[in-house]
C-alpha cells in the first residue's frame, strides 16, 4: 500500500500477526484482526493509527479483553513514568527471574575519584554487575551513545567493585551505542535488541508483564512499586485480603485486579 506521495504506508501484516500471536491469540484470530485492519487503512495512515486500529479491532474480538491489556506491553511500560524509579524496580524484579540476585537499589557506591548512585546491582554466576536502567515516557526517544558512554565511564570509576556493566532501557537504541556497547564489552537490554534477549522477549518468555497492564492510577503504580510488587501475576501469590492489608488498596479492588490477571495468562 502506498501514501498519496509514492511512498509506502508503514504497514507490516507480519508484525501484526506475531505481536498478535505473541500476545496469546491464535493464528486464526491473529489473520481476523490483520484482515479487519488491512481493510481500514487508508493511504496516508500513520503507523501510530494503524495500531490504534489493531488495538480497536483486538477489543471487538470476543473474550479477548485480556489479549488487548497484553498487546499494550509497551504502553504499559510508559505508563510507569514520568519518573524512573518504577521501571528500575521494575527491571529488579524481571533480573530475579533470571537468576540475578538484586543486591542494591538507587545504591550509593564509592569510586576512585566519586561517589555514584548506581540504578541496580546484580549478582550471577559469582559476578557483580553495574546496572543502568534508562527510561522514557515518550515514544521515539532513543537511548544513544552519550548514555553508553556515560555508563561505561561510571564503570571505570568503579571497575574494582564490579566485574561487568549492563543497561535496560525500555525504547530503542542507537547504531552508536550498539557498535560502541559491542566494542567495550557492554551489554544493553533494549526495545527489540539484541534480537534474541530484547526486554519484549525477556517479559514474555516468562509472563513477566507489569503491573501497569492494570491500567493502575499513578498512586496505586507508587503504592505497588514501595511494596515491591511490579509484575502482574505476583499478584496472584497473594489472597486479595492480605495483600489489601499490605497496600492499603482496597481488598475489592484487588480481587479484581486478580480476575483480570486470571484472563489474561489462563484464559478459557
Amino acid at each position: 500500500m502506498y501514501k498519496a506521495d509514492g511512498s509506502r504506508v508503514p504497514f507490516n501484516e507480519n508484525k501484526i500477526l506475531s505481536t498478535c500471536i505473541r500476545a496469546g491469540a491464535s493464528k486464526k484470530t491473529a489473520k481476523r484482526i490483520l484482515k479487519k485492519v488491512k481493510s481500514e487503512v487508508y493511504r496516508d495512515m500513520t503507523s501510530n493509527n494503524i495500531y490504534k486500529k489493531v488495538l480497536h479491532a483486538i477489543s471487538e474480538e470476543r473474550g479477548l479483553r485480556a489479549l488487548h491489556q497484553r498487546y499494550q506491553l509497551k504502553n504499559a511500560i510508559m505508563r510507569m513514568g514520568p519518573a524512573g524509579f518504577a521501571f528500575e524496580n521494575y527491571v529488579a524484579a524481571i533480573l530475579e527471574y533470571y537468576d540475578f540476585q538484586v543486591t542494591g537499589i538507587r545504591s550509593k557506591i564509592k569510586g576512585e575519584c566519586v561517589v555514584h548512585e548506581i540504578d541496580l546491582i546484580g549478582m550471577k554466576k559469582n559476578k557483580k554487575f553495574l546496572i543502568e536502567c534508562k527510561y522514557h515516557s515518550k515514544h521515539g526517544v532513543y537511548t544513544g551513545l552519550k548514555e553508553s558512554m556515560y555508563t561505561h565511564a561510571r564503570f571505570l570509576d568503579m571497575r574494582s567493585k564490579f566485574s561487568g556493566e549492563m543497561i535496560f532501557c525500555n525504547t530503542k537504541v542507537s547504531g552508536n551505542a550498539k557498535k560502541y556497547a559491542k566494542c567495550i564489552g557492554q551489554e544493553i537490554i533494549s526495545w527489540r535488541y539484541p534480537a534474541a534477549n530484547s526486554l519484549e522477549k525477556m517479559i514474555e518468555r516468562h509472563n513477566l508483564y507489569p503491573i501497569t497492564i492494570l491500567n493502575l492510577s499513578q498512586k496505586e503504580l507508587q503504592i505497588f512499586s514501595e511494596s515491591n510488587i511490579m509484575i502482574a501475576q505476583d499478584l496472584l501469590r497473594y489472597d486479595s485480603h492480605q495483600i489489601s492489608k499490605m497496600t492499603g488498596i482496597s481488598q475489592k479492588r484487588i480481587y479484581n485486579m486478580q480476575q483480570l490477571i486470571e484472563k489474561i495468562f489462563n484464559p478459557q
